[in-house]
């Protein structure tokens, strides 16, 4: 989506007495920083910094909300929590001008388009704006933060490691929060699903995800599934993949994983009655899932949270 019609109906209609603040910036290379910051403090803050036109911006809003205020307050875009948002204009400068609410938290990768492109060339067909058809032109995007990537960024806000490891540490975040961004598994081509020429084949697999995601404690059988949306087991299958970009247990392994996640955040069940809530009849397949999913066990995310 272009940066060409941003609505303003939200425009600023006010001065605010907010504080600035400055980013905690890690530099990982030539043109390639990582910015973060968590407002713990009972009033709104202000960002600001200076980025150049060939610069890309990524910016995800953990926790809160967030406010992008552009052209001196002409516009203004809200981050919701859980969301991303990557700027790109080649011809003028965007300047970081960032309100963050009160309990929020944001974190932002800048990285110039030479070095990124040389990070991605193979992939220049794949990531739009990278197309030659596209280098001089505007680009945005907004989306939510996959389950992947808010295990990585939580962890780069929450760093608390020896100082000394710093650059490395975040070095290997960053190139690891690209990577997740683009990785092109998370969403499924719809455009390109020949399964999409029955439209009434579509429904039904939307039943299919509907149900798994009401019974995810107990989900019925494939087999059962298939019989319920009255498609063959292997059109099932076939159907799914196509249009979700996984398998049916792959899915129903990763919205069980990302609703035991937000149970974990908000501290409101322990380990055991987050697992047994979202299907595991013991603690250790919970926690082995968990880990498998996310690098990290339960109590390790929990703890890293505080």
């Amino acid at each position: 989506m272009n940066l060409n019609h941003i609505d303003n109906n939200s425009a600023q209609s006010g001065k605010k007495n907010v504080d600035e603040r400055y980013f905690d910036e890690t530099c990982i290379d030539d043109h390639f920083l990582v910015l973060t910051y968590k407002n713990e403090e009972y009033n709104p803050v202000i960002l600001k910094r200076d980025v150049q036109n060939d610069c890309l911006q990524f910016h995800f809003c953990l926790k809160g909300l967030s406010k992008f205020v552009f052209n001196e307050g002409t516009y203004i875009l809200n981050i919701l929590e859980e969301n991303s948002l990557l700027l790109y204009n080649p011809q003028r400068s965007l300047p970081i001008n960032i309100e963050i609410n009160s309990n929020s938290w944001i974190v932002s990768v800048l990285i110039s388009i030479k070095k990124f492109h040389a990070l991605f060339s193979q992939e220049a067909d794949y990531i739009s704006f990278l197309n030659e058809d596209n280098k001089d032109k505007k680009y945005y995007k907004d989306g939510e933060i996959s389950p992947s990537m808010a295990i990585v960024l939580n962890q780069l806000i929450n760093y608390n490691l020896n100082h000394s490891i710093k650059h490395l540490y975040f070095k290997g975040k960053a190139y690891e929060i690209l990577s997740l961004y683009f990785n092109r598994n998370e969403e499924s081509n719809i455009e390109q699903c020949p399964f999409l020429v029955d439209e009434t084949n579509v429904i039904k697999l939307r039943k299919a995800k509907d149900i798994i995601i009401s019974q995810m404690a107990e989900p019925p059988s494939l087999q059962e599934l298939a019989d319920d949306i009255g498609l063959s087991l292997k059109k099932l299958k076939e159907g799914f993949k196509q249009v979700y970009g996984d398998t049916v247990f792959g899915f129903l392994v990763d919205y069980k994983m990302e609703v035991a996640r937000k149970m974990l955040e908000s501290g409101a069940n322990n380990v055991n009655e987050v697992g047994l809530k979202v299907g595991y009849s013991t603690s250790s397949h919970f926690i082995a899932a968990f880990k498998k999913k996310y690098g990290t066990t339960p109590k390790k995310y929990i703890s890293s949270l505080n």
